[in-house]
């Protein structure tokens, strides 16, 4: 029975769990709940911390888990990345107020305050720069306005939060991190089956996200000039209409592009333009 550790709370929590409720895996129920079997699938899930989850899987408790990329690199453990999930995405920056720390190179000898001091330790050292690293829980933009540090490398969406606290962003990309699968040599995917079965549902998934199926009618002779507009994974699937010289056409087609794609079609003479989501797809 594979065993799958799952974030049991914060931002990677319900979109782990919908995408493996996607994936055709039973978890559980209530939010309370540890531990849940699903025997259908044969796997055991564990919903734990998704700080923990690394530590975890690198020591061989669980075969696999669904953390964030940050987490395994600062966890300084056996488990290696299988496949990036694409949610939860963040980037992590370093930020100081502006009339003290500019650059990069201004942190040697410098307080910086994280939550993630393997991370940013590496970070530092790959770049020749001695710091002390002030680990904190939580709430890592107030430590230099209470004294704690002189600046601190923290995940960054808008911005907002450092400058409401007078700090500024500076120097390079720490890390642009998401969700990701993650697990030891002995269940990877080439070595193990039935992780290389969840990878290919995750995958189905994550293809079933990205595209739309979109149907049209269109007179035959037109065909060549609709494909190049959607080409779709490998052809179009073309069923001839009981109207002579027309076709129904169906092609997968990325999602964030079927609006252009639908106008293109239109002024081609495509009538009946038809999108609908895709569940899940095995490419």
């Amino acid at each position: 029975m594979l065993r799958i550790a799952v974030p049991n709370k914060g931002s990677l929590s319900e979109t782990a769990a919908q995408m493996l409720t996607e994936a055709g895996y039973r978890g559980r129920r209530d939010s309370r709940t540890l531990i849940s079997v699903d025997e259908r699938n044969g796997v055991e899930f564990f919903y734990l911390r998704p700080r923990d989850i690394a530590t975890y899987v690198g020591s061989g408790a669980v075969d696999v888990g669904i953390t964030g990329r940050d987490l395994l690199l600062d966890s300084n453990t056996e488990a290696t990345e299988i496949r990036s999930l694409d949610f939860a995405d963040s980037t992590f920056r370093f930020a100081a107020p502006a009339t003290e720390i500019t650059e990069l190179a201004q942190l040697e000898s410098k307080r910086v305050a994280t939550s993630y001091p393997k991370l940013v330790g590496d970070f530092l050292a790959a770049r020749g720069i001695s710091a002390k690293l002030v680990k904190l829980e939580g709430a890592v933009e107030s430590a230099v306005r209470l004294g704690v540090a002189d600046a601190v490398a923290d995940v960054v969406s808008t911005g907002a939060t450092l400058r409401a606290a007078g700090l500024t962003i500076f120097g390079p990309i720490i890390l642009e991190s998401t969700a990701i699968l993650i697990g030891t040599e002995p269940s990877l995917p080439q070595n193990n089956s039935a992780t290389n079965r969840l990878l290919q549902r995750l995958e189905g998934v994550l293809v079933a996200r990205k595209y739309v199926m979109l149907e049209y009618d269109l007179e035959a002779e037109k065909l060549e000039a609709a494909t190049a507009i959607s080409p779709g994974m490998e052809a179009p699937t073309v069923s001839p209409l009981s109207t002579a010289g027309w076709v129904a056409v169906r092609v997968m087609v990325p999602s964030d592009e079927t609006a252009p794609i639908m106008d293109r079609l239109h002024e081609l003479g495509a009538k009946a333009i038809i999108v609908t989501s895709i569940h899940a797809a095995r490419i």
